[in-house]
């Protein structure tokens, strides 16, 4: 369950002992929504090197502007989307491939 402080989502990542990271909601929601049109739905995948670039291609200019280091906030929101099973790391793919998983009812 994604927890929420005021405006900032608590972003997790599936490494162990890791802290999670805050960030502001609308960044957050921005991201996702670009991570979630860009990455297919299995048996599809997208390297995750591509990922920022495919995330930029969807957010607008004044957008881009306003959030600050694309690559980091795809990356962080990327990992809190694994953490919350919408996507998954393409087992035994090197280097890493990511993909939607099916809704969970």
């Amino acid at each position: 369950m994604k927890t929420e402080t005021h405006d900032k989502v608590v972003c997790r990542t599936p490494t162990p002992g890791k802290k999670p990271t805050r960030i502001s909601r609308w960044k957050y929601e921005l991201v996702r929504a670009a991570i979630l049109a860009a990455v297919p739905t299995a048996p599809k995948s997208v390297a995750f090197a591509d990922l920022p670039g495919l995330v930029t291609g969807r957010i607008s200019q004044p957008d881009q502007d306003r959030l600050g280091d694309i690559s980091w906030y795809t990356t962080t929101v990327k990992l809190d989307l694994e953490v919350e099973g919408e996507i998954e790391r393409v087992p035994d793919q090197k280097p890493q491939r990511l993909r939607r998983l099916p809704r969970r009812s």
